[in-house]
């Protein structure tokens, strides 16, 4: 988040001219809309805010945006976002991302980002399938996933989005769903926070992985396999009758059962958001007879990247005029005085 002066606009002033084009039922539609409707609440500028994306379907996003915006090559738009924030610190810098474009080709330049603590927000969109090359499996698809790029399945372990970013070092580690009415809370979270705010939004591709969340979001499922965790407030879920506890022995979580609403006698533990152990318990849960952990993961500010940056610079300075013809003169300097040879 930057210190900045709210000014007030609404979500007209965040739509841009261009017509939105995704393929219809896309999660995409609903993250925008989620961003557009969070951006006037907060109070930004649309004057100084810059989304930036590298490739894939959610990369289409600067577009959508009447804001300035960089839509770079595959993978790279970390390293794009970190030249726009040093050269201008006073911009609120948003990176827009997918699973494929965060977590493959882009994987080294997301954990630089993350361990550096850049002071933006990063919104990687998970589907869990490259879907805009059609369909093929991604570093988050599950094992077992047919694709055309695995036609008998596939066999390698999934990557965990918020897992990397925690250890890359990510001071802010958060989840939500494309459709959720909770969405908009959570970035605003992520923008607020003081470094770079990491949201996986579990986004349904309609076309090449419909439903593959549909266990925990869809609406018949979504109270007993949906964890929204609060600062200070008890691991409930299944409407207060489930919760979840630690395992002294083994150091995890496990699932236990809450008796009219007895949770402290259950054991249940609340949630702390500065807890990094707990955190990487949360994003690691099994995928059956757990829920899935949504909402403001951890929150543990620490100094941002930029802002160090330009403590250098001004102690390097301090005291220096600047004086370019010295700059060049200074040191080992040689001075040709003969002919070339003539050939």
């Amino acid at each position: 988040m930057n210190e900045m002066t709210p000014i007030k606009t609404t979500i007209k002033d965040w739509e841009s001219d261009q017509e939105v084009r995704w393929c219809p039922g896309c999660g995409d539609y609903a993250i925008l809309k989620a961003v557009q409707r969070t951006l006037p609440e907060i109070g930004a500028d649309p004057a100084k805010t810059v989304f930036v994306s590298g490739i894939g379907c959610s990369s289409r996003f600067p577009y959508y945006m009447e804001t300035y915006g960089f839509h770079t090559i595959h993978g790279r738009a970390p390293a794009v976002a970190t030249g726009v924030k040093l050269a201008n610190p006073d911009l609120d810098v948003w990176v827009i991302t997918g699973d494929g474009d965060a977590l493959s080709i882009g994987g080294n330049h997301t954990m630089h980002l993350l361990r550096r603590n850049l002071n933006c927000q990063v919104l990687l969109f998970n589907n869990e399938i490259y879907g805009l090359t059609k369909g093929q499996y991604s570093p988050t698809s599950r094992v077992g996933t047919r694709s055309p790029s695995t036609p008998f399945g596939s066999l390698d372990s999934p990557a965990r989005p918020c897992a990397f970013a925690l250890g890359s070092g990510a001071r802010f580690v958060a989840r939500g769903i494309d459709v959720h009415k909770n969405l908009p809370k959570v970035l605003k979270a992520a923008h607020a926070h003081q470094g770079t705010g990491f949201v996986e939004i579990f986004q349904n591709c309609i076309v090449y992985n419909d439903d593959v969340f549909a266990p925990f979001t869809a609406k018949p499922n979504a109270a007993a396999n949906q964890l929204w965790v609060e600062h200070g407030e008890p691991l409930l879920f299944d409407n207060g009758t489930k919760g979840l506890a630690l395992d002294g022995e083994r150091l995890v979580l496990k699932v236990v059962d809450v008796v009219d609403g007895n949770w402290q006698d259950a054991g249940v533990i609340r949630h702390d958001q500065a807890n990094r152990s707990l955190a990487h318990m949360l994003v690691e849960m099994p995928a059956v007879g757990f829920p899935v952990a949504l909402g403001v993961i951890y929150d543990d500010p620490a100094p941002s990247f930029e802002s160090a940056v330009i403590e250098q610079n001004r102690a390097a300075s301090e005291g220096k005029v600047a004086d370019l013809q010295k700059l060049l003169a200074k040191g080992q300097t040689w001075l040709v005085d003969k002919q070339p040879r003539a050939e």
